[in-house]
């Protein structure tokens, strides 16, 4: 059963109803208005990863030459590190890691394939910093986490040295919206509203084929990906995004560790302030990423 907190969560978040009309600016601006504070022991150092804007997210402790790339959601069309920054702090704190979050370029501005062309060149960036590929695992929430998907995907298929691991959390996988969940778990989840993620999918892909499975990993061949930590609300309607690409994955033979939780909404992690079980799922990453980099 969920905790008393998530229904102060989901009523916060209903008191606030996102305007579907609003301009691409006013929905960053709207963004970035509500974005959390970071526990003043967490160092924020901006860096330019290989020509991409990025930030090093680390909290006393941090293992030096353990990184967790972390690639923010907004549907690739708002979000950004200064959005994100406290959950990320959480994350790299919990894993005793160092937080490499990047401000990749989005539509529609920059349509498909720059935010897998950014994240890619992150990547690389670590490496050629002297970072080894099993000290650094790739995560990301949203479209953040398909994002996470579509690099691996890149990365492999152009022959560069893997990650340790992955963490898509409420991944964005299928940006055609087949799954049963964008319908069954509507009324569920206050976080995403169906039309708003067509819209922001088309502002994405543009012209180019939504099955490609760089802009839809769901449609990926999956073999030779690293171990990967799925997490993935049973409230959202996302939820077949997630469930669909482990599937395929374990059937690929990756190692893959599903978390379906009871009742969550889509990246539950955002609220850990106010949400147990947001801290709670982010501890099992930490404990993903250590185990996975040790």
């Amino acid at each position: 059963m969920a905790s008393e907190q998530l229904k102060n969560v989901i009523e916060r978040i209903k008191s606030q109803p996102q305007n579907p009309s609003a301009s691409v600016e006013k929905r960053r601006a709207a963004m970035e208005r509500i974005r959390e504070r970071v526990a003043p022991d967490v160092t924020c150092e901006p860096v330019d990863a290989g020509g991409v804007p990025a930030e090093w997210i680390a909290a006393p402790g941090a293992v030096k030459d353990r990184v967790i790339l972390y690639l923010h959601g907004g549907g690739y069309v708002i979000g950004s590190i200064n959005t994100h920054r406290a959950m990320i702090a959480r994350i790299a704190r919990a894993s005793n890691a160092r937080a490499l979050a990047i401000d990749y370029r989005l539509a529609p501005e920059h349509p498909f394939p720059a935010a897998v062309d950014d994240a890619t060149h992150a990547y690389k960036w670590l490496l050629a910093q002297g970072y080894k590929p099993q000290k650094i695992v790739i995560a990301g929430d949203s479209a953040g986490g398909g994002l996470t998907l579509a690099a691996l995907i890149a990365l492999r298929d152009s022959g560069q040295p893997l990650p340790a691991g992955a963490v898509p959390i409420s991944p964005w996988t299928d940006l055609e919206g087949t799954g049963e969940s964008v319908r069954s778990r509507a009324e569920k989840d206050p976080m995403v509203a169906q039309d708003n993620l067509a819209e922001s999918a088309k502002q994405y892909y543009g012209a180019h084929d939504p099955k490609d499975p760089l802009v839809s990993p769901l449609h990926a061949n999956f073999r030779g990906l690293p171990p990967m930590l799925i997490q993935v609300g049973d409230a959202e309607i996302l939820l077949d995004d997630a469930t669909r690409v482990a599937e395929r994955a374990k059937l690929a033979g990756v190692d893959v560790e599903l978390e379906v939780w009871d009742d969550m909404i889509h990246v539950w992690h955002v609220f850990a302030k106010l949400l147990p079980e947001g801290q709670q799922a982010i501890d099992k990453i930490g404990k993903f990423v250590i185990a996975r980099t040790s």
